[in-house]
């Protein structure tokens, strides 16, 4: 028994990959040793064992059969050596299509006929079915921008069908990435299927070589067999014997038939008919169809179907079919109309208004649909406008108004307004001065603030999509494409001559409510002519100057709004004059309501007194200031496009004037209190700091007020007003660019010092005379005679009576304002210095002891009340002792020395309040 062989084992197939039926050569190693001994072959599982030719035992020629698997191995089964193994595979393609007229040297199997009727490239054009890659490898497509190759290949082009194209192109635009080796094979393929290409019919006689052959020899044994019959038979040949039996057929099935073919042709009459009325009840049928759509709201539907319609029967010549095709345009002609209600009627939203137009234009409505409905929103927003101010204009009368559904929009102010009225400073004492004032004011909304807002919510729910209209008009995507194309020209015509008479609609909306606006608040403003269009408001009072600074705010909101849809900004000029107008208004009714207020700060005054000599009226009136101020920032400051509000010189002369104003009346206030009649001061609840080192000196225990102490409170606080708040208050001015302030602090500051001047001069009057006074009467009490006096023993009583008065004033001045205590002593020291010298000059002759004793009281005098002493009562000291004979002997001297201490010895207590530190200021 021999002994058995090596397996079979494929190490190579060609080609590689193929279609169905691809004729392939095997090679390998003991493929067997015969064709005999081969008994099995499998491609890619399936058995092409019946096409298999073995030419040696390292080569076998065979056909790829159909196959489930797309690529697998190559197996051969041979007798001796059993079921082999294959190193390599065979991938297995999907057959291309046929077309009708494309050759093929095969049958072509009608499973994979290519059909160009039915097939999904039905309507592709032929170029589109030629090879999308014609390189046969991987497109990977470069990021080069497209205007930097069409610089670089000017002219050229990258398409492979095209005269100009360019390869350099084409590669760098599919191909950038791909390497060397794939660009070889790439040109393999080329030249591949320029190879097919070049062999044209010839490649297909080649591979079906052997088919035409056995067609070849079909073909010669008919034509003998038919030669053969011919000369056989004497009748003729075979075909012209076919051919009589053929007629005769023919005639004898027309005389059975001819009745039946006589009905068949009537069936097929009646049939084409009726296949008529099929094919046209569209047409039929579409007049109540438009209706029911119509019913529907299915517009889309309608217009589809007459365009349809239009497209198929417009130039009909057939009566029947014009006929209903007239049916067929009264109904359209209706659905126009009714169209064009419905885009006209108000209100509507944007996105209806835009789909009634779209319907219009594609139903070819005469006229400009779109700037009928533009022209009807712009009526619209008027009437709602006017309609607004009169409802509300009916409620401040007290009749209920005819709202507009479009008017009742919500409208709760509280939050806001509560927002902006809450930022006021907190008064640092006597916060009572807004505590009179209702807070009720808070959450009743005035009648023409609660309008403006209305009007404004009004103005920015509608002109937002009025605008849009008007852009979605001039871009054209009002229309549809169709209508686009076939209006462009025309409708370009006509955005040109109506973009100026739109721009007019705008301005004249942005009149109306700046109009509408001004007469609420501003009537003055208006000419007479307008003012019972646009006015009618019967109000007593005024807006207060928080309710106008809402108003500015809610209007620069609107502008922003307006100005947010790039409505051009020479459209929206008149609502910046407008806010100009009020934020000016505004800052006026503001001063005038803060002069008001401080009118009534004289009731406020509580004549309690701090430890720095104040009440808390300085205070009060700088922070009712203050208030006024910060409530006007947000109107002072000017927003992006706005101007400032003391651009115009009258108005910075009026509020300087205001301003200066205030100041007065405040002033005027401070005179009233200090000469109030004593009944009016109310001090029941009167307190003095308890720091003060006199609790009693001049204010009784009752703590009842008397003329002067109240012209000392008053006093310090101008001294307090002129050296703290007037300075503070023009920083404030400053901060909120105020103008003119140097002359409102010169013109207040005068007005201050003039007045405590004046109130100055009475206190020192009422003070200084009763001592002044006193003085001669008590120096000549006893009829006493300066040349027959006996030698003095002391001083006598009428000096020391006038130094307790001028402590008493020096009491009543402390227990009120340390401060004030130089200033007052001085003038009262002056006033009786002058009247003592006076007095000694007066004086004809003095005897020895005479001079001695007025020496010794004029210097007591003067020694005692050194600290306040000015150059005028230094001067009247000086005076007086001129007038006096000079101490003649040095026992006099001394006499005069030790009775000098001894009257500040005895006096020492009473003496102590003149007794000041060395740093003391005297204010002269």
């Amino acid at each position: 028994m021999s002994r058995l062989r090596q397996p079979p084992l494929v190490t190579g197939i060609s080609p590689n990959e193929g279609i169905p039926w691809t004729k392939v050569i095997i090679r390998g190693e003991n493929l067997g040793t015969g064709p005999t001994d081969l008994i099995g072959l499998t491609i890619c599982g399936h058995n092409c064992l019946l096409t298999a030719e073995w030419m040696s035992a390292s080569k076998i020629v065979c056909r790829v059969g159909q196959a489930k698997n797309d690529k697998g191995d190559i197996i051969v089964t041979t007798k001796s050596g059993g079921r082999g193994t294959s190193t390599v595979s065979f991938k297995l393609l999907k057959p291309e299509k046929i077309g009708i007229l494309d050759q093929s040297a095969v049958w072509v199997d009608e499973m994979n006929y290519y059909d160009m009727r039915t097939d999904r490239n039905k309507g592709i054009p032929p170029l589109s079915l030629r090879p999308a890659n014609p390189l046969g490898i991987d497109i990977e497509k470069s990021k080069f921008p497209q205007k930097d190759l069409e610089m670089l290949f000017p002219g050229m082009s990258a398409d492979f069908t095209s005269e100009n194209f360019s390869a350099a192109w084409y590669l760098i635009e599919n191909h950038s990435t791909t390497s060397f080796e794939q660009l070889k094979m790439a040109v393999t393929n080329l030249k591949r299927q320029a190879n097919k290409k070049s062999e044209g019919s010839l490649a297909y006689v080649k591979g079906g070589l052997s088919t035409f052959f056995e067609a070849q020899d079909a073909l010669s044994a008919i034509h003998q067999k038919l030669e053969a019959d011919g000369t056989e038979k004497v009748e003729g040949s075979m075909t012209q014997k076919l051919e009589n039996v053929l007629n005769r057929a023919s005639n004898t099935a027309d005389t059975l038939f001819q009745e039946v073919l006589g009905r068949k042709d009537k069936a097929d009459s009646t049939r084409n008919a009726l296949n008529v009325l099929q094919r046209f009840k569209f047409l039929f049928n579409l007049p109540l169809n438009i209706e029911r759509n119509i019913q529907k709201g299915d517009y889309d539907v309608v217009i589809n179907d007459y365009e349809k319609a239009k497209s198929l029967f417009g130039k009909t010549e057939v009566q029947v079919f014009k006929k209903y095709y007239a049916e067929v345009e009264t109904r359209i002609e209706t659905l126009r109309e009714l169209l064009l209600d419905k885009l006209l009627e108000t209100p509507s939203t944007l996105h209806d208004q835009k789909r009634y137009i779209r319907y219009l234009s594609d139903l070819h409505a005469p006229g400009d649909p779109a700037w009928q409905c533009i022209g009807a929103q712009h009526r619209w927003i008027l009437q709602l406008m006017h309609s607004c101010k009169e409802g509300y204009i009916q409620d401040l009368k007290g009749t209920p108004g005819l709202h507009s559904p479009m008017l009742d929009l919500d409208s709760d102010t509280r939050p806001l307004v509560l927002g902006h009225l809450s930022q006021t400073a907190s008064l640092k004492r006597g916060s009572s001065f807004q505590s009179g004032r209702d807070d009720t004011w808070r959450y009743k909304t005035p009648h023409r603030v609660a309008f403006v807002e209305k009007l404004t919510k009004l103005v920015l729910s509608q002109l937002p999509n009025f605008w849009k209209l008007w852009i979605s008009y001039v871009n054209g995507s009002l229309f549809s494409e169709t209508a686009e194309k076939s209006g462009q020209i025309e409708r370009s015509k006509n955005v040109r001559q109506r973009q100026n008479d739109f721009k007019k609609m705008i301005q004249e909306v942005m009149q109306c409510l700046v109009k509408l606006i001004r007469g609420a608040l501003l009537p003055l403003s208006i000419p007479e002519c307008g003012v019972r269009q646009y006015g009618g408001w019967e109000v007593k009072s005024e807006l207060s100057g928080q309710w106008l600074a809402h108003v500015i705010q809610t209007i620069r909101l609107t502008y922003e709004s307006l100005t947010a849809l790039e409505i051009p900004n020479d459209m929206l000029q008149t609502i910046q004059d407008l806010i100009l107008d009020l934020r000016v208004r505004c800052l006026m009714v503001t001063l005038q309501h803060t002069a008001e207020e401080i009118k009534r700060l004289a009731e406020k005054e509580d004549w309690i007194v701090d430890n720095e000599g104040l009440t808390s009226l300085p205070c009060q009136f700088e922070q009712c200031i203050i208030h006024s101020l910060q409530s006007l920032k947000g109107v002072v400051e000017c927003k992006p496009g706005e101007a400032s509000v003391f651009q115009q010189p009258k108005t910075q002369e009026e509020v300087c004037q205001l301003s200066i104003n205030i100041m007065q009346i405040f002033i005027y206030c401070l005179e009233q209190l200090s000469s109030k009649p004593d009944a009016d001061v109310d001090t029941t609840h009167l307190s003095v700091d308890v720091s003060s080192p006199d609790l009693f000196g001049s204010i009784h225990e009752d703590f009842s007020l008397t003329s002067e102490q109240r012209l000392l409170i008053v006093l310090s606080n101008c001294c307090y007003l002129e050296r703290h708040t007037f300075l503070n208050i023009a920083e404030h001015f400053e901060k909120h660019n105020f103008q003119g302030i140097e002359k409102i602090t010169q013109v207040s500051m005068a007005s201050l010092k003039e007045l405590d001047q004046r109130l100055f001069e009475n206190y020192i009057e009422l003070k200084a005379d009763p001592i002044v006074g006193s003085l001669e009467p008590g120096i000549y009490a006893g009829y006493f005679d300066w040349k027959d006096c006996l030698p003095p023993t002391g001083v006598r009583n009428y000096l020391k009576e006038a130094l307790v008065n001028i402590i008493a004033v020096h009491a009543e001045v402390f227990t009120i304002s340390k401060e004030l205590v130089p200033r007052v002593l001085s003038k009262v020291v002056e006033a009786v210095s002058e009247e003592l010298s006076r007095l000694m000059q007066c004086v004809s002759s003095f005897s020895k002891n005479g001079a001695l004793q007025a020496r010794l009281e004029i210097c007591a005098l003067r020694d005692t009340v050194a600290v306040h002493l000015t150059p005028e009562s230094k001067s009247s000291f000086k005076q007086a002792l001129e007038a006096l004979p000079q101490l003649s002997s040095g026992a006099d001297k001394k006499l005069l020395e030790e009775l000098l201490n001894k009257f500040k010895s005895s006096m020492h207590l009473q003496l102590t309040c003149f007794q000041a530190a060395s740093s003391t200021m005297m204010k002269t």
